[in-house]
């Protein structure tokens, strides 16, 4: 009983904290509120989690590693790739809200787990380098450049949603011009 009611504590705790380092970045957040809201004890998320930044770094870490195992890159279908990595984001803004205050935070300066971070993309570079290898998407640009121009295309209008909507416009159906517009970005990148 003990050991389920620390997992359902540890979980609301999470819940809490993702979505208050996504509203407050992690200069603004507060343990106080997400203590509150989590209904739990402020010293069993130092105990859990350890301090802020650590907590901020854990958060991050397991909303990274929920994407990547939800939408693998597939250098094989790179369309539907992003098709279902903009569906993510859409469902999941939280994590590229993270990615930004972390951004603001950390600049260019090391981040914490910056090691286990460059595992995560890398294995995702080696998935568009086979893909090159195999000659099923062009080596015209480097795997690790051609992914972050991809991902940057897919995921920027989660991140600045206001200016899609000034730029592109506010309907379905000039968000699905949009998309469409992405994935022709795409095509053409990876083109052989």
């Amino acid at each position: 009983m003990a050991a389920r009611d620390a997992e359902a504590t540890k979980a609301r705790i999470f819940d809490a904290a993702v979505a208050e380092f996504a509203r407050h970045g992690i200069a603004g957040a507060r343990i106080d509120r997400i203590a509150a809201e989590a209904k739990a004890n402020k010293q069993l998320i130092y105990a859990y989690y350890g301090n802020k930044a650590e907590l901020f770094s854990q958060v991050l870490g397991r909303c990274m590693v929920d994407l990547a195992a939800a939408v693998p890159v597939d250098p094989d279908d790179i369309e539907g790739w992003l098709d279902r990595l903009m569906d993510y984001h859409a469902a999941h803004p939280e994590l590229l809200r993270l990615l930004y205050w972390e951004g603001i935070e950390y600049g260019t300066a090391e981040l914490p787990d910056e090691a286990a971070r460059q595992e995560h993309y890398a294995r995702k570079v080696a998935a568009l380098r086979d893909g090159q290898r195999r000659g099923v998407i062009s080596d015209a640009i480097p795997a690790a450049d051609l992914l972050f121009l991809l991902i940057a295309m897919a995921n920027w209008t989660t991140v600045v949603p206001q200016m899609a909507r000034i730029l592109v416009g506010a309907e379905d159906t000039d968000r699905a011009r949009l998309r469409a517009s992405v994935q022709e970005a795409a095509r053409r990148l990876v083109a052989r």
